[in-house]
């Protein structure tokens, strides 16, 4: 199975270089609408779990990665094997790129906070508030299945 280095440096090798918070949320947003096309919920893109904090959904592994670093380049990241990774779900991250890679962190930060996988798992954690509530791969696949495809 992949990780999310993985799937990172997939991101990257089509991205180049972008800034540590949209590289979290292209990695979620992949691992979104994998759930919802690719596999059933015990089966997702990446294992590693994908938390709600307070500037959008973050996969603490990789931000122990890329803290205290404003942006990453594919060439630098020394993580992540994509041949790992298997034509469908290259398609999926490449389908999700069309549509959000163009989209500045901050717009793709405001969409997830718009959301009910972030905000549901954010319920009751002060604003601001790091907090370590896990955005579950259920709630992903039940909030993005029921959106008209993108």
């Amino acid at each position: 199975m992949a990780n999310v280095f993985d799937v990172a440096k997939y991101i990257l090798q089509k991205t180049n270089a972008i800034s540590t918070m949209k590289l979290q949320k292209l990695v979620y947003y992949a691992q979104a609408w994998s759930v919802v096309w690719d596999n059933p919920p015990d089966a997702p893109l990446f294992p590693e779990r994908i938390e709600a904090w307070s500037l959008g959904p973050v996969v603490p592994e990789l931000f122990a990665w890329h803290k205290g670093h404003f942006s990453v380049e594919a060439d630098v990241f020394p993580n992540g094997d994509v041949s790992r990774l298997s034509k469908d779900q290259r398609e999926t991250i490449d389908s999700a790129l069309d549509f959000y890679a163009h989209r500045t962190a901050q717009w793709l930060s405001d969409l997830s906070h718009s959301e009910p996988p972030w905000r549901d798992a954010r319920a009751g954690i002060p604003e601001g508030q790091r907090g370590g509530a896990e955005i579950t791969l259920e709630s992903m696949a039940e909030y993005y299945g029921n959106l008209p495809e993108r």
